[in-house]
């Protein structure tokens, strides 16, 4: 990029000597004889040295963050091929110890857990009281016969109690997973039965946009459909739900264990934490399994170093439980922050919701995603007007391309104190592989740099390495969070199938990616649903960042139709639009065309353009390209999309009947 975008945060250097990042550069170069530039400006030696001494830099971070070895490492990295990397090989620790742990500036009367819920429902827990619930829950969890690699899995929201029946699963060694209430039935099943639990804890409801909603009838049907389960673990979560025979009371389940001394089950590095699942849009939804270890160590060094958070900390972001963020989030406990919960509609009654809270509790790091933010542009919003947002330092962005209005929005909407963390990274890693550090600038429109350890590079066409080009984003170098495998996957066939095929022995994530000549990144959308028109690629979050940009739209979805059949033989571009109440797209279409053909190229000015009630997005929101696609191609629609894996199936139902006249 031959011109330099407007910075629109710069580091303080106040602050920014006295970040962890600064302090860590130091302990390396103390400790470790490691020679880098001046932390203040060095990021970049910083960042060069931790993907090329992968042993230096991961063994610098355990030590640096004091992580607990019940029994030490025979090396740091013994085999550093993808897949199979061993990491830390013959090490023992656990994860729960770490997020419990007495911590240099937390006290067991700090605040460790802040919740509200959208119908105003508050508690919080201290240091030392969620230590203690957590020993009661293992005992509980003990006396129903867990043990170490057994699975533990939960149908509850962003809540306390969900946070408490985890940390007591995994520090006995048991293996977690979550889904949202508001799955559908099909899909937790599709992801529960596959990993075999031996025990649900489950909510009897929850509440959504002022309504109250019944789970019971779901928690039954697991139990029916679910042959492994042994035990149901019900919490009384909301009023006026059923109770359902068989299951035990979370708060007896609770008491009936109080007093029971904290432990935690010595596990192996790569011993797994929890499996997540990818979006299940087609087939049954991979089961990604972690490491405790690799977890614990990836999320020190995001969290302490490139979000700087610690002690007296507040770390929020807006998650559910279903969505890898949650897990993230929860993460914060291990640097000793605290972290703030909130269950409910982030637009319910309105979108100063979260920023009230952010407000409300002194916020530090306030997280959300790129629609979240967009929303709050299109409606006008300026919450810095309406709520005291000075305490917000870091404002975090993920699950889609922020937009360069987005930046610019934060900035003037939010605060120009405000660095924005725009960030992408994976369910696959449950980290961000690009982000933000406390001592890089904010670039306009640009993630400010590679995360620490991360590989990250654009490869072009031919597998090269470029810079200030767009290519595919490929990690050369493995993370100590990479899938330690996939569930059911004894040969690893579907796990190299996924990342290494294209690239072998490199991770190829499936993002369209670009690295500029200062570090930053930018990224455009996934690589599979690239507009290639005429040789010029685009990708889709550069159209959508035209076309969202008008008041006139509250959303779109592109699909370029090349090959689709013999009526789309020349390969069309076709625009589906969501727009806002009393627009007319007759009117809107020349306006949109002027723009696209101005900003991106006259080849990416779409050739029809339809309007749509709603967009097809998964559960955690990501919009659907590839299925619709796929359904538009004449693929019969269950096989190109489970609709239980769709926030909105009702949204399919237009593509279906459009596809079904071509």
């Amino acid at each position: 990029m031959s011109e330099q975008p407007e910075i629109l945060w710069s580091p303080d250097p106040e602050r920014a000597a006295g970040s962890k990042l600064a302090a860590f550069t130091a302990w390396v170069r103390d400790n470790r004889g490691v020679e880098l530039a001046d932390p203040l400006g060095g990021y970049a030696a910083l960042h060069d040295w931790s993907v090329t001494d992968l042993e230096g830099f991961w063994g610098a971070a355990a030590q640096f963050f004091d992580v607990r070895f019940h029994r030490a490492a025979q090396r740091v990295l013994a085999d550093d091929s993808m897949p199979g990397a061993r990491w830390f090989p013959g090490a023992r620790l656990n994860y729960a110890e770490h997020a419990l742990r007495a911590l240099p500036g937390r006290t067991d009367t700090d605040v460790a857990v802040v919740f509200r819920r959208e119908d105003g429902l508050s508690a919080e827990l201290t240091v030392a009281e969620l230590r203690s619930q957590v020993a009661s829950a293992r005992a509980g969890l003990q006396g129903l016969g867990v043990r170490k690699g057994d699975r533990v899995v939960a149908l509850a929201p962003n809540c306390p109690q969900t946070l408490v029946a985890f940390l007591a699963a995994a520090s006995l060694g048991a293996i977690w997973s979550s889904c949202s209430p508001d799955f559908g039935p099909r899909a937790i099943f599709d992801r529960f039965a596959q990993i075999e639990p031996v025990v649900l804890v489950a909510v009897n409801g929850y509440c959504y946009n002022g309504k109250t909603f019944d789970v019971t009838p779901t928690v039954q049907r697991l139990r029916d459909e679910i042959p492994s389960l042994r035990n149901t673990v019900l919490i009384d979560y909301v009023e006026g739900s059923a109770e359902l025979a068989g299951t035990l009371d979370w708060q007896r389940f609770l008491d009936e264990n109080a007093g029971a001394n904290p432990a935690y089950e010595p596990v192996d590095f790569d011993h797994p934490l929890w499996v997540l699942y990818s979006s299940g849009t087609t087939g049954l939804p991979k089961g990604i399994v972690q490491g405790q270890g690799g977890i614990l160590l990836e999320h020190l060094k995001i969290l302490g170093l490139h979000g700087d958070l610690g002690p007296s900390q507040r770390f929020f972001w807006f998650t559910t439980t279903g969505w890898m963020m949650w897990n993230f989030l929860i993460s914060g406990l291990l640097v000793g922050a605290t972290i703030v919960l909130y269950d409910g509609n982030p637009a319910y009654p309105d979108l100063g919701v979260l920023w009230r809270l952010a407000a409300e509790q002194k916020i530090d790091y306030f997280g959300t995603s790129a629609p979240f933010i967009q929303a709050c542009l299109k409606k006008g919003l300026r919450p810095r007007d309406e709520v005291d947002l000075t305490g917000i330092r870091v404002l975090g962005s993920t699950g889609s391309p922020l937009s360069t209005e987005g930046f610019r929005w934060i900035a003037e909407a939010v605060g120009e104190h405000v660095q924005i963390s725009s960030t992408s990274g994976g369910t696959d890693l449950c980290t961000a592989f690009v982000g933000s550090a406390p001592t890089v600038p904010v670039w306009m429109g640009e993630m400010s740099c590679a995360a620490l350890g991360a590989a990250a590079y654009a490869y072009d066409e031919s597998g090269q390495p470029v810079i200030g080009e767009v290519g595919e984003l490929v990690v050369t170098r493995p993370m100590p969070s990479m899938p330690v495998s996939f569930w059911n996957d004894p040969d690893g066939s579907r796990l190299r199938a996924a990342y290494f095929e294209m690239y072998p022995g490199k991770w190829r994530h499936g993002d369209w990616f670009m690295l500029t000549e200062r570090g930053s990144c930018v990224i455009f959308g996934r690589s599979d649903s690239t507009l290639n028109r005429g040789g010029v690629r685009m990708g889709t979050a550069e159209f959508y960042r035209v076309v969202e940009g008008f008041d006139e739209v509250l959303d779109s979805l592109v699909i370029d139709t090349t090959a689709l059949g013999p009526s789309t033989s020349d390969g069309e571009l076709w625009c589906f639009l969501v727009l806002a109440p009393h627009s007319d797209l007759e009117a809107l279409k020349p306006k949109l065309k002027a723009a696209l053909r101005t900003e991106l190229s006259p080849r990416h000015v779409p050739d029809r353009y339809f309007v749509v009630a709603d967009i097809p997005r998964t559960l955690s929101g990501k919009k659907c390209e590839v299925p619709v696609k796929r359904i538009l191609a004449g693929v019969a629609p269950e096989k190109a999309v489970s609709r239980d894996a769709l926030g909105n199936p009702a949204a399919l139902d237009t593509f279906v009947s459009l596809a079904a006249t071509l």
